[in-house]
């Protein structure tokens, strides 16, 4: 099972797939995606801050800056 934090708020994300899960059999979803932005940036972000993100215009890296940290 690889983990990845979250270009947003910091959270480690697990990443599902690979060759951890298929001898654990863990088939469980992974909790985040990686997201090409409008600015072109590239950020993963777990799928709590893609929720977070805003509705009324193309995100970019200021929006996922924005975003608050881990509490």
């Amino acid at each position: 099972m690889a983990k990845r934090r979250c270009d947003g708020c910091g959270t480690k994300v697990k990443i599902a797939g690979g060759i951890g899960d298929f001898w654990s059999f863990d088939f469980t979803p992974t909790g985040g995606m990686l997201l090409e932005l409008a600015d072109g940036s590239e950020h993963f972000l777990c799928l709590d801050c893609v929720d977070k993100l805003p509705d009324d215009h193309d995100p970019t890296a200021e929006d996922v800056a924005a975003l608050p940290a881990e509490e």
